[in-house]
């Protein structure tokens, strides 16, 4: 005849209470990692499916520019190449340098778009000393997709204005100029010309961080299970067991 157990104490619940607790915490937030995760998914789906959109012209340059991001566009007008800006400590293939836009006046308008044309190598030896940089005369047709303006990198100094800047605010830039300029940029694609490579990065995600995370919560809650169950049960019945087999003998 077996002995009769002795009923768990408020130790055993306590501890039980709180490995619940963990579990149930860590595993929403791996849930939660997930769903981040499938947003970022569908995120990147909206913004390919919208790459892959007919290009837009001019006229839409007017809407807002949640409606227009990332959409293809074609522009024809003539370049403002004396107000162009090269947005210093930019990186494309990972090496520094400029960030190269000019104003584009789009043809029969008054209007105007800035355009970022793309990427040039800085001189280190002579960090005030322009890149090559060649800007056709007269009409040109211009193939990119709608961006947001640049982004924007700390500086000590303040907004400078003259060519070489860190940060263009387009407000400000439109006080300066003149120009009536969209709040919004039209990033040029195609291959390298004019002394620019135009190898744009690409929108960062992020999903393999939420993957990341989701699989440390999930492992942190197995763990908890896992010392829960052995601390709580099969610890104690293995070091019960020999006491039990003296008692049969």
């Amino acid at each position: 005849m077996s002995k009769d157990r002795t009923p768990p104490g408020g130790r055993f619940w306590v501890i039980t209470a709180a490995a619940l607790i963990g579990i149930a915490v860590t595993a929403a937030l791996g849930f939660w990692q997930l769903g981040r995760a499938n947003d970022k998914l569908a995120l990147q789906a909206a913004i390919d499916g919208r790459r892959a959109m007919p290009p837009l012209t001019a006229q839409a340059l007017e809407r807002p520019l949640a409606e227009v991001v990332h959409r293809p566009i074609v522009l024809r007008g003539s370049w403002l190449p004396a107000l162009t800006v090269f947005l210093d400590n930019r990186q494309m293939q990972g090496k520094p340098g400029f960030y190269v836009l000019t104003p584009l006046q789009l043809e029969g308008s008054g209007k105007a778009v800035l355009v970022e044309r793309g990427w040039a190598q800085r001189n280190f030896m002579d960090r005030t000393q322009l890149p090559p940089v060649e800007t056709p005369a007269g009409l040109v047709e211009v193939r990119g997709r709608v961006a947001p303006p640049p982004a924007k990198l700390y500086e000590f100094d303040g907004a400078p204005k003259g060519a070489i800047r860190q940060n263009l605010d387009l407000a400000l830039f439109r006080s300066e100029t003149g120009l009536d300029l969209p709040d919004l940029t039209v990033q040029q694609l195609g291959d390298a010309s004019e002394g620019l490579l135009r190898n744009w990065p690409q929108p960062a995600t992020g999903v393999e961080k939420h993957y990341g995370y989701l699989f440390q919560w999930w492992a942190l809650a197995l763990v908890i299970a896992i010392l829960y169950a052995w601390f709580q049960f099969i610890a104690p019945r293995r070091r019960q067991r020999p006491a039990g087999q003296s008692h049969h003998a």
